[in-house]
C-alpha cells in the first residue's frame, strides 16, 4: 500500500500490514474492552414471499413466513465486538415498551447487570422494521423518537462511563442522530477519555459533525464525506479533498472514509492518506456494515494496531458482512481466513 498524499487516489494496493501480522491482532482480541455509547436499535425482520400484487394497491402482497428481531444501532457494534471476541459494554437509552423488552431480551446473557441502558419514559425504543421477500427487501418502516435526552438522563449515561474508564481499552460512539449523541454529552466523553488516553471511534451523522472535534477517528461513508465538507461526487480527487477537509476542521486524528464498491480512503496527519480495494466478492446486504467496520476499527486500535492496519481489517471484516443478507457479525475465524494466508 502506496501513500498517495492529497493527490487522486490512481493506486489501489493492497499492502500494508502482513497477514500474519494482522491476525496476531485479531488473536489479540479478547484483551480489548470496548464501551459503546450511542443509539440503540431494534431490527425487526418481516420475511416471507411475493406471488402476486394487492388489488388495493400496487403493491406486492408479503405471505409472511418467520418473523425475528435482531440488534440494531449501537447495539449491533456491541454485538459484532462481542462476535470478534472482544470484551463490550454499552450505554444508551430505550423507551419502557414492548420493543424495549425485545431489545433487552436480544442483549440477553451477552452483558452482565443493566449497566448504561436506561429507560426514557418519554420517546419508544428506536425500532426499524423491515419486510423481506425472495433476499430483497420490499420496504422498512421506522419507530422512533429524536428529541436530545433529558440532563438527568445524560448525566446518568455520562456517569456510567466515568465508572467504566479505567477498564477501557476504546469508546465506540454509535451516533444514528436518535437523540443519544449531543454536543455537550460528546464534549465531556472526549475530555474523559482524553486524560485517559483512551481513543475514542465515532460512526458519525452528518448534522452532528462539529460534535466531534478532537476524537480518534471518525468513519463517514462517501455520501456523509461530501455531505459535510460541501462538496459532490464519488470520485478519488473529491474524496481525497473531503477527507483532508474533515480531518483538518474538526482536528481529528484521522478519517476513514467507506466507499461502497470502492473499498475505503483512509487519512491520516500530515496529508497522508491510503486506498483499500473493497474485499466483498459478492454484495447481498450492507445493512449494519458501518456497524462492523467500526467495531472492528475499535478492537484492532485496542490492540495496538497502527491506524492503517486497524483500517485493513476493517475492511476485510466489511468484505464478509456484506455477503450475509440481514443484520450480521463477522467471527475471529472467518476474519482471519479472510487475510489470506503469509
Amino acid at each position: 500500500m502506496n501513500p498517495v498524499g492529497r493527490t487522486p487516489l490512481a493506486k489501489t494496493n493492497t499492502g500494508g500490514g502482513k497477514p500474519r501480522t494482522l491476525r496476531h491482532y485479531v488473536r489479540r482480541f479478547p484483551h480489548a474492552s470496548v464501551l459503546v455509547v450511542g443509539d440503540l436499535i431494534l431490527d425487526h425482520y418481516v420475511m416471507g414471499n411475493v406471488s402476486r400484487i394487492s388489488p388495493e394497491a400496487p403493491v406486492p402482497v408479503v405471505h409472511v413466513g418467520s418473523e425475528s428481531w435482531r440488534l440494531g444501532g449501537a447495539a449491533n457494534v456491541f454485538n459484532n465486538i462481542l462476535a470478534l471476541g472482544g470484551k463490550a459494554d454499552i450505554c444508551g437509552v430505550i423507551g419502557a415498551d414492548e420493543s424495549g423488552r425485545l431489545l433487552m431480551k436480544e442483549l440477553g446473557s451477552k452483558r452482565s447487570g443493566r449497566g448504561g441502558v436506561v429507560i426514557d419514559h418519554g420517546r419508544p425504543t428506536t425500532r426499524k422494521s423491515r419486510v423481506i421477500a425472495h433476499n430483497q427487501q420490499i420496504v422498512r418502516y421506522d419507530i422512533e423518537g429524536r428529541h436530545e435526552l433529558s440532563v438527568a438522563l445524560r448525566r446518568r449515561i455520562l456517569r456510567y462511563v466515568e465508572s467504566r474508564l479505567r477498564e477501557l481499552s476504546c469508546i465506540v460512539i454509535s451516533d444514528y442522530a436518535k437523540g443519544v449523541v449531543s454536543a455537550s454529552l460528546m464534549s465531556d466523553i472526549i475530555r474523559l477519555a482524553a486524560l485517559r488516553k483512551v481513543p475514542v471511534v465515532v460512526d458519525p451523522k452528518v448534522e452532528h459533525f462539529g460534535y466531534y472535534r478532537g476524537v480518534t477517528v471518525i468513519t463517514p461513508n462517501h455520501l456523509e464525506a461530501t455531505q459535510a465538507s460541501g462538496l459532490h461526487g464519488n470520485d478519488d480527487q473529491t474524496i481525497n479533498e473531503a477527507g483532508a477537509m474533515i480531518r483538518r476542521r474538526l482536528g481529528c486524528g484521522s478519517v476513514l472514509i467507506t466507499r461502497g464498491e470502492k473499498g475505503m480512503s483512509l487519512y491520516e496527519d500530515d496529508g497522508v492518506s491510503w486506498h483499500l480495494p473493497t474485499q466483498a466478492r459478492q454484495v447481498y446486504d450492507v445493512t449494519g456494515a458501518g456497524d462492523t467496520v467500526i467495531g472492528t476499527l475499535a478492537l484492532a486500535l485496542s490492540t495496538g494496531a497502527s491506524m492503517k492496519d486497524s483500517a485493513i481489517l476493517a475492511n476485510h471484516a466489511a468484505g464478509i458482512v456484506v455477503g450475509m443478507v440481514g443484520t450480521a457479525t463477522v467471527s475471529p475465524e472467518q476474519l482471519s481466513e479472510a487475510l489470506g494466508h503469509g
